[in-house]
C-alpha cells in the first residue's frame, strides 16, 4: 500500500519568502548602482562612460556563465547552500566595494564577485516556492521576489543620486555594502531549506538530475515557446530600459523625461507582478495569463516606438511594463510545472539565461544600428514589434500546466 505523504502549511514559509525577497532587492540594487549617476561616477574614476556601463554589463556577462553551475548548485545541494553562497558573495563583495570606492579596479573586481553571486539567488525564486508553497501559491510566490528585484532598482535608481550629492561615492558604496550584508546575514539566519512536511502532493516524486533536466526541458515543446518569449521580452526590456533616453531623445525629450518614463515602466512592473500571478493562483490557470501578458505588452511598445507627447509615452511605458514584468514571475512558474521532474531551478536557469543573452544583444544591436543622422532607434523598435508578433502568435499554442490543474482537482475534492 502506497505510503500516504500528509500535507501540511506552515507560517514560517512567509518569513523564507520575505528575507529572500529582500535578498534579491540588495542584488538588483547592487547591479544598478552606477545607472543614474553614470556621469559623475565617470568623472569621480576618470574613466569613459562605456567603462561605469561596464559595471553594470558584467552582471549580464557573468550570468551566462555562471546560471548553469549555479543551478547545479541549488538543485543538487539544497536551497540553503546555494542561496546562502549568493548572500555571501553579495555581502562580501559589497563591503569589499564600500572599503575601496574610490579604486575604479577593485569596484570592478567587486561587481564582478557580486554578479557570480546573482544566479544563486535569482535562479532559487521557484526553487523556495517549491519547497514551502503548494501549487496553487506559487505564482504569488515568484512574484514576491520578482516584485522586490523591481523595488530595488527603483529604490537605487532614486536614492543613488542622493546619496552621491550627501555622503560622495564611498559613503553611497559603503551604505549599499552596510545593507548587503544585513541581508546576507538575514539570509544565512533565516532561510531554511524546506518545512517538516511537504506543502503539496503532486509534486514529491524523484527529479531528474540536473543535465538529465536539461535534457528533458530542450526536448518539450512549450518549454522551447516559453524559452523564445524570455528571449524576446526580458531582452526587449533590458535593452530598452538601458537606451530609454537615446529612444525618445531624436523626438525632442530629454535626460528628465526619459527618466521619468523609464521610471513609470518598472513601476508598472510592480503593478502587474504584483496581480496577474496572484489572478492566476486563484483561478488555478497559468495559460490565459501568459497569453494576457504576452498580448498586452503590444501597445506599450508601438507606443515607446511612436508616440511624440509625453503623457502617451508615460501610458505607453506604464503599459509596457506592466504585462512584460507580470509575465516575468508567471512565466517562471509555469516552466517549473510543466518541466517536472527536471529540477526547479535548472529550468528557471535556462530562461533567465536565454534573456541575458539577448539583453547583451539587443543593447548593442540597437546601438550599431541606430540611424547616423538622427541617432533614431526606430528600426529597432520596429524589429521589436514584429518579434513581439511571432510571440503572441506562439503563446496561443501553449498547453494548461497539468500540475496546477492536478492540485486544483485535489483542493477541490
Amino acid at each position: 500500500m502506497a505510503e500516504v505523504v500528509k500535507v501540511r502549511l506552515y507560517g514560517y514559509r512567509w518569513v523564507v519568502l520575505g528575507v529572500f525577497s529582500l535578498l534579491n532587492a540588495l542584488v538588483q540594487m547592487n547591479w544598478i548602482t552606477f545607472a543614474a549617476v553614470t556621469g559623475d561616477a565617470a568623472s569621480y574614476y576618470r574613466v569613459s562612460e562605456l567603462q561605469i556601463g561596464l559595471l553594470s554589463m558584467v552582471f549580464m556577462i557573468v550570468f551566462i556563465i555562471f546560471s548553469i553551475p549555479a543551478s547545479y548548485v541549488i538543485d543538487t545541494y539544497g536551497v540553503r547552500l546555494g542561496v546562502g553562497i549568493g548572500a555571501v558573495l553579495t555581502g562580501v563583495f559589497a563591503i569589499t566595494r564600500g572599503v575601496w570606492a574610490s579604486s575604479y579596479t577593485i569596484v570592478l573586481v567587486s561587481q564582478i564577485g557580486l554578479a557570480v553571486g546573482q544566479p544563486f539567488v535569482m535562479n532559487a525564486i521557484t526553487k523556495v516556492g517549491a519547497r514551502w508553497f503548494p501549487v496553487t501559491e506559487r505564482a504569488t510566490a515568484a512574484a514576491a521576489p520578482s516584485l522586490a528585484q523591481f523595488i530595488g532598482i527603483i529604490v537605487a535608481m532614486a536614492a543613488t543620486p542622493f546619496l552621491v550629492e550627501n555622503l560622495q561615492m564611498s559613503g553611497t558604496l559603503m551604505w549599499y555594502g552596510i545593507a548587503s550584508a544585513i541581508g546576507a546575514i538575514a539570509s544565512l539566519v533565516f532561510i531554511k531549506e524546506r518545512p517538516a512536511t511537504p506543502p503539496s502532493t503532486v509534486d514529491q516524486d524523484e527529479r531528474f538530475k540536473v543535465f538529465e533536466g536539461l535534457r528533458h526541458i530542450l526536448r518539450q515543446r512549450d518549454m522551447l515557446i516559453l524559452l523564445l518569449l524570455f528571449f524576446v521580452g526580458l531582452g526587449m526590456f533590458n535593452a530598452i530600459s538601458t537606451w530609454i533616453e537615446q529612444i525618445v531623445s531624436p523626438r525632442g525629450f530629454g535626460p528628465e523625461e526619459a527618466g521619468i518614463i523609464g521610471a513609470v515602466m518598472v513601476v508598472g512592473g510592480i503593478l502587474g507582478a504584483g496581480i496577474l500571478p496572484v489572478l492566476s493562483d486563484r483561478s488555478r490557470r497559468r495559460k490565459p495569463f501568459l497569453v494576457i501578458a504576452v498580448a498586452g505588452m503590444a501597445p506599450g511598445l508601438v507606443g515607446l516606438a511612436f508616440a511624440d507627447t509625453l503623457p502617451l509615452l508615460l501610458i505607453s511605458s506604464f503599459v509596457f511594463g506592466f504585462f512584460m514584468m507580470s509575465a516575468y514571475p508567471l512565466g517562471f512558474q509555469y516552466s517549473a510545472e510543466i518541466s517536472y521532474p527536471a529540477p526547479e531551478s535548472t529550468s528557471q536557469g535556462v530562461i533567465l539565461m536565454a534573456g541575458q543573452v539577448s539583453g547583451i544583444l539587443f543593447i548593442l544591436g540597437m546601438d550599431a544600428f541606430k540611424s547616423s543622422a538622427t541617432g533614431s532607434m526606430a528600426g529597432s523598435m520596429m524589429v521589436f514589434i514584429a518579434l513581439t508578433a511571432i510571440v503572441i502568435a506562439l503563446t496561443a499554442f501553449l498547453d494548461e500546466s497539468t500540475m496546477v490543474r492536478a492540485e486544483s482537482e485535489r483542493v477541490t475534492v
